[in-house]
């Protein structure tokens, strides 16, 4: 059993695969090859938005945007304290401070009461200065973007969605990528849409920013590549992996989106006596990036997970440290009161195989393991 089953996404489309992949060899257009633009205005199409501009990983996405925003030394970022590390890095990184938040229980994404008395708080200090939100799509869900723009607004923030697991979710129909000034996505081969290998992708209905992107993505280049306007970065999709996105990118429209909501509806209803399972809110819809169930303590979902092993039933810890705790982090400020649900998250969560292949049989192997040992 696999825990995001490649291996059988790739015989299902290998012919359309390798035809893609061949044709990128024969034209020997690797960088910046036609297949680079039709994924572009592919994804842009499917997002419901103007710009879509594809860059070498996720984590380049997010850092492009902080580099248009002239996010700096003194600029205060808010994001939440339950994810993935590059969240906060790329913050770090622009020189600024990442202000870590709580998080909801039941969504796992970013607590909006506990945002605004975030930001209040930062403007009382008179420190820093409040300029982005970066809410988290995580394990495919939307976070609460409606109210996190009438926060953002209320304060004039900027809001850049991290949307690297929630492509393909939506709110109300209005699809992930779509919400903020800007979003970014990755297509890391375990993301809901992946690629073989590192790729990512900005979002943005905004077309001064979009080109300023264009432009740092590359150098920061001018009117041509010898023609450099800024100080940028090289970042940039190759063709090889465009060409594996177009094919994949169909198969995820035409039915994996809707498959892996299956097996969660599966996972939920034979699980719901024994664990507590995925809560998606009225209106939200999820690409289940993750399936994300929650133990009674530590003891138990490690007793769990060792079950699971013992069976060659593949399980993941995302995440076993929220990012206050990350020692990469040691010399920010803040009071370990203020991040009560991330930290019971860290000693409770497990997730369990989540793809589109799964199977009934294992589906049934996973749910009556997980029943007989969590009666």
């Amino acid at each position: 059993m696999q825990f995001r089953d490649l291996h059988t996404q790739y015989q299902k489309y290998k012919k359309s695969i390798d035809s893609e992949i061949q044709e990128v060899l024969l034209s020997t257009n690797f960088i910046d090859g036609k297949e680079v633009n039709e994924i572009e205005t592919r994804l842009a199409e499917y997002v419901g938005v103007k710009n879509c501009i594809t860059c070498a990983n996720g984590t380049d996405a997010m850092t492009l945007v902080m580099m248009a925003w002239g996010i700096s030394n003194g600029d205060a970022v808010f994001l939440p304290d339950f994810t993935f590390f590059s969240t906060g890095e790329i913050v770090a990184l622009a020189g600024a401070s990442p202000i870590f938040v709580d998080v909801d229980r039941d969504t796992f994404n970013i607590d909006t009461k506990k945002l605004e008395e975030a930001i209040r708080r930062i403007i009382e200090d008179g420190k820093l200065i409040p300029k982005v939100i970066i809410p988290v799509d995580l394990f495919g869900l939307p976070a609460n973007h409606y109210e996190i723009e009438t926060i953002a607004k209320k304060y004039k923030l900027s809001v850049l969605v991290d949307s690297a697991q929630g492509f393909g979710g939506n709110i109300r129909g209005q699809r992930a990528g779509s919400f903020g000034k800007a979003a970014t996505t990755s297509f890391f081969p375990s993301k809901p849409l992946g690629c073989y290998g590192d790729g990512g992708a900005i979002f943005t209905n905004d077309e001064e920013l979009a080109q300023r992107i264009k432009s740092l993505k590359v150098h920061g280049r001018g009117k041509d590549k010898y023609d450099n306007v800024r100080l940028g970065i090289n970042s940039r999709l190759d063709t090889l992996q465009a060409g594996v996105l177009k094919v994949k990118l169909k198969a995820f429209i035409d039915h994996e989106l809707e498959d892996v909501n299956q097996v969660y509806q599966i996972y939920n209803n034979r699980l719901k006596d024994a664990v507590e399972v995925p809560i998606i809110p009225e209106g939200f819809y999820s690409s289940f990036a993750q399936y994300t169930i929650k133990l009674k303590n530590r003891d138990q979902r490690d007793r769990l997970q060792a079950e699971l092993a013992n069976k060659k039933i593949p399980s993941m810890i995302y995440y076993n440290k929220p990012l206050h705790k990350q020692r990469a982090f040691q010399n920010q400020e803040y009071v370990e009161e203020d991040f009560c649900v991330a930290n019971v998250l860290s000693d409770i969560v497990l997730s369990l195989p989540m793809h589109p292949y799964l199977t009934e049989e294992d589906i049934d192997e996973v749910c009556n393991l997980i029943t007989l040992c969590c009666k």
